[in-house]
């Protein structure tokens, strides 16, 4: 911000602003004005009558229109600077157009200690009368399915297992669960496990009522009619796949996962008990809890965040901070379980409506040419692809800093520096590999890796638009880090 400073003070003339718009302070004979990130200083400052202007409110609604410069993105990102506003407070980003901001949730969310018992009335009260239950062999195996067909014997409803996914699902599972709910004539879905049930039940769902192949609704609401109903048990802190419109399925024959992204692909029910999670293993609550913080930090820096999603994300970032360490390291650690429960539930529904960006954009890439686990390669990504990011949107880092429990006044190059370091700090605390290298990535891939992230849709709300040498030289970074 110092050099925007300088320049704008040494080289402009005239800066013009709107009436009844800023906050300033005189300083021989300049102005000092407070805007999101750090202070200008003008040497006047004018209405664009003219005459002299006393400058009594807030700078968040301020415009600048700068004469005799040939830096036009530089005052361009300076007016989208001054008419947001950082700290939780206002906009980011310009507003997106005339048609304002939509927030997406399921009908119903049960939360907390013992929500899983309430789930039967309510799931009653829908009047279904069989269930296909999406999960996978493991959770079979060790009888933690048990707890969902409990529930359904107690209020009569039938129901059919379908444990045939895995981790990253894929339209071959997907067909499969769709044949077993035909052939069993289920009129509903329960989902019960982290974020690949949901995903192959949510993509079984729209099949079940649109037809077709899941290929045909890769995008952005692309679906006619909404899914089967489905209520999503979940067992894991971190995917959010449980209350979100999103559903991520690996095509097998492009090798590329598919971000299905439509607000009729929301859950109808979503059910968060953290005594389900209790068993988690400890390399699955630290990828699912980095998984957590990345769907948090990328709403936040999201051009299309609101206040809505910003206080869901800081939240999330705070008890994150807090509690993933605990819950890592004690998995029988309830308080620990429950925050993070929360958290998760929190960034959901962050990401659910500020969408994300290019940490998931490359991470699903990675998912679908290696299989490898989409929180580690989120953990592992995330503060290279922030950093790349902080240069667009260096204020924002400050909020963030703060979240984690830092103060940094208005010091956004501090703000940066505290937040990178604090998210290496916890992926090492918890166990996450160091780099794509001992993942096993390849670096002959990272052309057509960055060429598949560039089509993700999940990296259209980045907040710096990268050029395809810029995410190969990001996948370079996370290989090398």
């Amino acid at each position: 911000m110092a050099a925007t400073a300088s320049h704008l003070a040494c080289g402009v003339p005239v800066v013009c602003v709107a009436r009844s718009s800023l906050k300033a302070t005189a300083t021989n004979g300049s102005s000092e004005i407070r805007i999101p990130g750090g202070a200008l200083k003008f040497s006047k400052l004018v209405e664009s009558s003219g005459r002299s202007q006393k400058l009594s409110r807030p700078a968040s609604s301020m415009r600048i229109r700068a004469m005799q410069t040939n830096e036009p993105e530089l005052v361009k990102d300076l007016n989208e600077r001054l008419q947001s506003g950082a700290h939780g407070v206002n906009y980011h980003h310009p507003e997106a157009g005339t048609d304002g901001y939509a927030f997406f949730m399921p009908n119903l969310n049960l939360i907390g200690v013992g929500s899983l018992n309430a789930a039967g009335s309510q799931i009653a009260e829908l009047g279904f009368k069989k269930a296909l239950i999406v999960t996978d062999k493991v959770l079979v195996k060790v009888g933690a399915v048990n707890a969902v067909t409990k529930v359904l014997d107690q209020i009569g409803v039938k129901y059919v297992i379908f444990d045939g996914t895995e981790p990253n699902p894929t339209d071959n599972q997907v067909d499969d669960g769709l044949a077993l709910l035909k052939k069993e004539k289920c009129d509903f879905i329960v989902s019960f496990g982290g974020g690949s049930p949901h995903d192959c039940a949510k993509a079984i769902g729209v099949l079940a009522t649109n037809g077709g192949k899941i290929h045909d609704y890769e995008g952005v609401n692309k679906t006619k009619k909404a899914m089967l109903p489905l209520v999503s048990i979940n067992t894991t802190a971190g995917t959010a796949a449980e209350l979100t419109r999103f559903s991520i399925i690996t095509d097998t024959r492009r090798h590329v996962k598919m971000a299905i992204i439509d607000w009729k692909v929301t859950p109808t029910i979503a059910v968060d008990d953290p005594t389900l999670m209790v068993g988690m293993p400890k390399s699955l609550t630290a990828a699912t809890g980095m998984d957590a913080l990345t769907h948090a930090i990328e709403a936040y820096v999201s051009t299309i965040s609101n206040p809505v999603t910003d206080a869901s994300a800081l939240h999330a970032m705070k008890l994150i901070k807090i509690y993933l360490r605990d819950a890592v390291n004690d998995g029988k650690n309830l308080k620990a379980r429950d925050m993070m429960s929360y958290a998760e539930f929190l960034a959901g529904m962050a990401f659910n409506s500020a969408s994300l960006g290019y940490v998931h954009a490359m991470a699903h890439q990675l998912g679908g040419i290696y299989n490898l686990p989409h929180g580690v390669c989120n953990a592992v990504l995330l503060p290279v692809v922030q950093e790349f990011n902080a240069v667009k949107v260096p204020h924002l880092f400050i909020d963030i800093a703060e979240a984690f429990g830092y103060n940094v006044g208005e010091d956004e190059k501090e703000a940066v520096k505290v937040v990178l370091d604090e998210i290496r700090s916890m992926s090492k605390d918890v166990g996450i590999p160091k780099n794509l290298n001992e993942l096993g990535v390849k670096p002959e891939d990272f052309e057509l890796l960055a060429d598949n992230a560039m089509k993700d849709a999940c990296g259209f709300t980045n907040p710096r638009v990268p050029t395809m040498k810029e995410v190969v030289e990001l996948f370079r970074h996370a290989y090398e880090q």
